[in-house]
């Protein structure tokens, strides 16, 4: 995933950009960039890896050169960017949230067209300046970013710095969230609304899908009406999002409330305590305390001082170690006692079986597992949602591989909670995390919880059922 922040006022806006941009860490892990444009100096840009630090020791020394009233930043765990471009249109720099699934067919149509690519990303092209090339082919800024609506298969949201004020734009089917705030002497558009209140800024507009607006010091307009159809992740709720952001008008909080609620409704398990998987798993766990009465409490530690990430290392086996470190057992609540811990999902299954591994060594009497959303049984198409390589990673496909002896299984009836199959998988799971017991949320309670009616959610990781266009 990514996130973006961008802000225009009148007066210099490089702090409220560095800041705004910085409440997006927890969005990505490689690359962060910072674009701002003034009269005096014209366009000024800066890329940092983070990789081997934070996003404001890398940038602290950039913002002191820096100044303009306007401009835009990311944070990125794939590509460098913002990216800076001169085309017809002059001179612009882009920002994107994106995942474009036809990289490989949109790179030959440019080379085959005696296009070069300047930029590269992870061994292949960057997707931003493949986004900003797009937007070139147009005789306008909007125009040129319906091209990229209309060519990517994927998603794809935009900050687009012109000499004209900030242009933000929700991808197609409004994956993604951009927000619009507003404050005395100017405007921001963000994907996390929480970089927005200490800031100054109150939230103006939600932009629909596909959704394009110019953004100016004193105010904005809209330049492309919103699509009727919506996708947005279900996922950011569950999982991606800030606690105090909202999306839709949702609170990303008060949502983890109501799905640890929801998996308590019918679950008549006894226990001792009640208990989150750090950091996302806090909010379902509230929920579910709140609705049974059983305490909460915290068996794990997360010691963040020095293990800020657990994805920092390159290879597997360091980020593992890390993700270890990182959560330290109170054995004072542990041993002997029956819990139920609460997480938003179970993706490859490697860290929370190290996570039970280490409570069943502090003596734990029980473990019962609450898992904030549906079974992963599909890949995501959408966005950049899991550092798995395949589908075949997945913990569900794993236990399917298992029980059938055989790979690339229809997932569908494994899907369906309702069926012997769903069973089976979910009982193999619980089988190889060590659980005692182990309870995915239905689809329906997770639809309820977020509150959006479920054909404007993207489901596809769990039912299959999203779409391209």
């Amino acid at each position: 995933m990514s996130g973006f922040f961008g802000s225009i006022s009148g007066s210099d806006c490089v702090n409220d950009v560095f800041y705004g941009t910085d409440y997006h860490s927890h969005l990505g892990t490689k690359r962060a960039g910072l674009a701002f444009l003034s009269k005096e100096k014209g366009f000024q840009r800066a890329i940092h890896s983070l990789e081997d630090g934070y996003f404001r020791n890398k940038f602290e020394n950039d913002i002191k050169s820096f100044s303009g009233n306007s401009g835009i930043g990311v944070i990125s765990d794939t590509e460098a960017q913002p990216i800076v471009v001169n085309s017809h249109m002059g001179r612009f720099a882009v920002a994107t949230v994106s995942k474009i699934v036809n990289i490989d067919e949109l790179e030959k149509y440019f080379t085959d067209k005696h296009h070069t690519f300047s930029e590269t990303s992870q061994g292949t092209i960057n997707p931003t300046e493949l986004a900003a090339m797009l937007i070139a082919e147009g005789k306008d800024f909007v125009s040129g970013i319906e091209n990229v609506f209309n060519r990517v298969k994927g998603s794809c949201s935009i900050l687009v710095l012109t000499e004209a004020g900030i242009l933000a734009a929700r991808d197609k089917l409004g994956r993604t969230p951009v927000i619009v705030g507003k404050k005395e002497d100017g405007y921001a558009a963000a994907f996390e609304t929480c970089s927005f209140s200490n800031l100054g800024y109150e939230i103006e507009k939600y932009l629909g899908p596909g959704e394009i607006v110019r953004i100016t010091a004193s105010g904005y307009e809209q330049l492309r009406k919103p699509n009727d159809k919506m996708q947005v992740c279900a996922f950011l709720w569950v999982y991606y999002g800030y606690p105090p952001s909202f999306y839709e008008g949702i609170n990303v909080d008060e949502t983890r409330y109501r799905c640890g609620a929801a998996l308590a409704k019918n679950d008549t398990v006894k226990a001792d305590f009640v208990a989150g998987i750090p950091d996302s798993g806090v909010g379902h766990a509230m929920g579910y305390s709140n609705a049974t009465c059983i305490p909460l409490k915290r068996p794990y530690a997360k010691y963040t001082p020095t293990w800020p990430r657990s994805f920092m290392p390159q290879s597997q086996q360091m980020r593992d170690l890390v993700a270890k470190m990182k959560l330290i057992p109170n054995k004072s609540v542990i041993k002997d006692k029956s819990g139920v811990f609460l997480d938003d999902s179970i993706v490859r299954g490697t860290q929370l079986r190290d996570n039970v591994r280490d409570l069943h060594q502090a003596g734990i009497k029980e473990v019962n597992m609450r898992i904030a959303c549906p079974p992963l049984t599909y890949p995501c198409e959408f966005l950049n949602f899991s550092r798995s390589r395949s589908s075949l990673e997945l913990a569900t496909h794993k236990a399917v591989k298992e029980l059938e002896n055989k790979d690339n299984v229809d997932m569908k009836e494994y899907s369906d909670w309702k069926s012997e199959k769903y069973k089976a998988m979910v009982d193999k799971i619980r089988q190889d995390l060590d659980l005692t017991t182990l309870t995915f949320q239905k689809m329906d309670d997770l639809v309820e919880a977020i509150g959006l009616p479920k054909e404007k959610l993207c489901t596809h990781c769990f039912d299959g059922s999203s779409y391209f266009d």
